[in-house]
């Protein structure tokens, strides 16, 4: 099932060459978006004042999925499908890394985890996004679609279960930084000293 899948996606490739630059460019270089999308939730949280543990916590799940990801790769060690399927169309650079899972997958579902908890629609964009990423690894020859929902899953676990551990001891660094230097990053409002009250006339 999971190999027949490939073979239609990598069909429709063939069938669609007008689209293998735009869909291969997205594959290599999409994460620059996901970067953007991390950069809107915390201007997000900060316009909104509500999210911030979230949007602080976004980029830290994301790197620690990744660095999770490395020994499943490792211990799976999975071959990418142009190692074991001979003719097929592909349009990635060929790598010797493993297969299963996807980093990039693991990037963008962890990414799609945690800008959902900062913002509903900001999250839903991000979804949409990280489908996108998983649907072009596939298109591209670079991962099976196996390897792209493992990622997505492996991703999402890290980023929701780290959140739990760590949103408390966010909250409590946020609490502290209304006192500090930081605070105009993380809140709009700079707290400036009220004016002094004019004088009463006597």
């Amino acid at each position: 099932m999971n190999e027949r899948l490939f073979l239609e996606i990598n069909d429709l490739a063939r069938a669609t060459p007008w689209l293998h630059t735009p869909l291969a460019g997205y594959a290599a270089y999409g994460i620059v978006l996901f970067a953007v999308l991390l950069l809107a939730g915390w201007w997000s949280a900060r316009a909104s004042g509500t999210g911030m543990p979230a949007a602080l916590w976004a980029p830290v799940g994301m790197l620690l999925a990744v660095a999770v990801n490395q020994p499943i790769v490792a211990v799976v060690h999975d071959p990418r499908p142009y190692t074991t399927l001979p003719g097929i169309l592909v349009l990635a650079d060929r790598s010797s890394d493993p297969s299963f899972p996807s980093d990039h997958a693991t990037m963008a579902g962890a990414v799609a985890a945690g800008l959902l908890l900062v913002n509903r629609r900001l999250g839903l964009l991000t979804v949409a996004a990280a489908a996108m990423m998983g649907f072009t690894r596939v298109y591209i020859g670079a991962h099976y679609p196996s390897d792209v929902l493992a990622g997505f899953a492996v991703g999402a676990t890290v980023t929701l279960l780290g959140y739990l551990v760590a949103r408390r001891p966010l909250a409590a660094g946020l609490r502290w930084s209304e006192r500090t230097r930081l605070r105009p990053l993380l809140n709009p409002s700079t707290g400036s000293a009220s004016p002094e009250p004019a004088p009463t006339r006597r």
